[in-house]
């Protein structure tokens, strides 16, 4: 694996004026940063927050699909469905973040819209709970096809993709304090919802970028080794992890890096000088 050596920030932003500044790095390109334009909630995303809080109080604690609240509704996909045992959120294939309406196929939109008619046909309990909720225009989102830029804007804003609840680390938190979907892989993000709580998923290199990483052997097998499982585009740990993938290898911490005593920091007696060996029960 390369060598993953302390890196200095290369980036530069000039004084901001007007609410717009530039941020520069040594390419021959810049982007303007704007301040956005007031956003005003569409009636659609009003009245499916509005339903989307009313499931979510029928929902006991331990069944809530990412923790308690306060929650941001993320722009997701989320097929809510009822079943015998209550509610259920379903994440569909794709989700349609409220700015990438704006370049979305309605033909393409409209197969996310028959995979959530399919899902909710199987969950007769559903439509009836949801007009009992007061949202009544399911029905309808779910039959008519999307065949124009509104009804795009009407789906984009739908309890079918507008409602899945985060908080709002986990919606658009940048590490070290939190991992926030929108800025990092949902198939690296959705392990912080499965992962042990002693557990670290994130670590900072050294570098002090962060990246993901998982264990190489189950728990309790002794082993200590780290498989490295996302680090930032660009740097030498992403570099390296693109070789791994590129010869079909891993790249891999070994037990008695800094990286692997920060993942198991909660599984390894204080002052190890290794990841190796039984789990601790401190």
């Amino acid at each position: 694996m390369a060598q993953i050596d302390r890196l200095e920030p290369s980036s530069a932003k000039t004084a901001p004026s007007d609410g717009t500044h530039r941020q520069k790095e040594d390419y021959p390109w810049a982007i303007q940063l704007v301040d956005h334009p007031p956003r005003f909630e569409s009636k659609a995303f009003r009245a499916a927050k509005e339903a989307a809080k009313a499931i979510l109080d029928e929902i006991s604690l331990a069944e809530l699909p990412y923790g308690p609240g306060p929650w941001e509704m993320h722009h997701g996909s989320s097929y809510w469905v009822k079943g015998e045992k209550g509610w259920r959120l379903c994440r569909g294939r794709e989700g349609i973040e409220w700015s990438t309406q704006f370049c979305a196929d309605p033909a393409k939109v409209d197969r996310l819209r028959e995979d959530a008619r399919e899902l909710v046909e199987a969950f007769p309990l559903t439509l009836p709970a949801l007009v009992e909720l007061g949202y009544k225009d399911a029905g309808y989102l779910l039959e008519h096809k999307i065949t124009t830029a509104d009804d795009v804007a009407a789906w984009t804003d739908s309890l079918f993709n507008a409602c899945v609840p985060l908080s709002r680390g986990d919606h658009q938190g940048i590490l070290p304090h939190a991992a926030g979907e929108h800025h990092y892989p949902r198939p690296i993000k959705d392990a912080d919802f499965i992962k042990y709580d002693d557990f670290q998923l994130w670590v900072t290199l050294p570098d002090q970028t962060h990246a993901a990483v998982t264990p190489l052997m189950p728990r309790g097998s002794g082993d200590g080794r780290l498989r490295l499982a996302y680090a930032r585009h660009g740097s030498k740990a992403g570099d390296a992890l693109a070789d791994a993938q590129d010869s079909g290898k891993m790249a891999i911490f070994p037990p008695d890096s800094d990286l692997a005593l920060q993942a198991f920091a909660q599984q390894i007696e204080p002052g190890s000088r290794t990841a190796d060996g039984p789990a601790s029960q401190h």
